[in-house]
């Protein structure tokens, strides 16, 4: 039988450009700056965003959490979008490594408003500071949702009347540009650094590039090294880094599409339920009934998803599923709630 892995586009491997890129790729001592395809690579994608420098990092939380202890000081809050991912899935790190606070304002679909944001905002003598905007686009938890460019120069706009820096967690913000059909570089241009992730989407094995400044990127590879990501041979890895800046951004559209063809088919069936406004990149959120049952019955016949929270099943597209296995997942999604109605009747 096989096997239809949509639990995360983590899950890709490196494609054969990527694997040869790897085997050929010239390298040095990261640490001394001396990789020339790791400089490559940073140089890469500075000029695609727009920005001044970048750096390689092992990690997109290692990435956060290196620009967030960059703009701000010791009990700074941060403002953050409820779900993000650097207060949900980076295990506490802006308080154990910066002793940074959150302050979270609540995001519908991913977008936090201008009023909860000025509202977040505080210098008084009694309260921490707020030291940084963080935003997430795309928005993992509410659904791979975009968060619109316009939106993101309101928000900018804030940050300066307040003298704020302002940071994009941008995981999957390659999916949230080709979502907007924007540049990469007009996708990055409210922000003061970006996380940018390889991983994911663009199937490289390892890393995330952070950009910013030069003055910022010089103060981000001391932090890089104090949390353990200076790497020796890094072009190891940088290169299939290239090969997917390079070929793989393009074709992110058709794992949206997909998504969007798995959420629109599964919203028809009985006992499933799918908020298709949610649905803008390569990810599906589902309610069912007893969702861990569900994804076990699922994983019986091949298909692998996430139980998130509650009753709440997660569907992530990427370059390994095609269409025949989005049908085929669709397949076994009605076959199991058919079954269920069954069952029940």
């Amino acid at each position: 039988m096989k096997t239809i892995d949509l639990r995360s586009d983590t899950v890709t491997k490196p494609t054969p450009a990527m694997r040869k890129a790897m085997a050929e790729a010239e390298v040095g001592d990261d640490v001394y700056g001396e990789d020339p395809t790791v400089n490559r690579l940073q140089d890469l994608v500075a000029e695609r965003t727009g920005f001044e420098a970048a750096l390689f990092m092992p990690t997109g939380s290692q990435s956060n959490q290196v620009a967030l202890a960059v703009h701000t000081k010791r009990g700074h809050e941060v403002v953050a979008p409820v779900g993000a991912h650097i207060y949900e899935y980076e295990i506490g790190a802006m308080a154990v490594v910066s002793g940074l606070m959150p302050r979270l304002v609540p995001a519908p679909l991913g977008i936090p408003s201008l009023a909860d944001i000025r509202a977040a905002i505080h210098f008084g003598i009694h309260q921490s500071p707020t030291g940084l905007i963080s935003l997430e686009n795309t928005h993992n938890k509410a659904g791979g949702t975009v968060v619109p460019l316009s939106h993101c120069w309101d928000i900018r706009n804030i940050a300066d009347e307040f003298s704020l820096p302002f940071h994009l967690d941008g995981a999957r913000g390659f999916n949230a540009a080709v979502a907007m059909s924007v540049s990469l570089e007009d996708f990055c241009k409210p922000f003061d650094s970006v996380s940018l992730c390889l991983s994911k989407g663009l199937a490289a094995p390892v890393g995330t590039v952070l950009v910013g400044s030069k003055s910022f990127i010089k103060e981000a590879h001391r932090y890089r090294k104090m949390l353990g990501g200076g790497m020796r041979q890094a072009g190891i890895l940088a290169a299939a880094g290239i090969v997917a800046v390079e070929t793989m951004i393009d074709r992110l559209e058709e794992d949206h599409a997909k998504a969007r063809y798995i959420a629109e088919e599964i919203s028809k069936l009985p006992g499933i339920s799918v908020n298709l406004e949610s649905v803008q990149t390569n990810m599906v959120y589902f309610s069912v009934q007893n969702a861990a049952a569900f994804a076990a019955s699922m994983k019986e016949h091949g298909v692998l998803c996430n139980v998130l929270y509650g009753d709440a099943i997660r569907l992530v597209t990427h370059y390994e599923i095609s269409d025949e296995n989005a049908r085929d997942a669709v397949n076994v999604i009605a076959r199991l709630t058919e079954k269920r109605q069954a069952v029940v009747a």
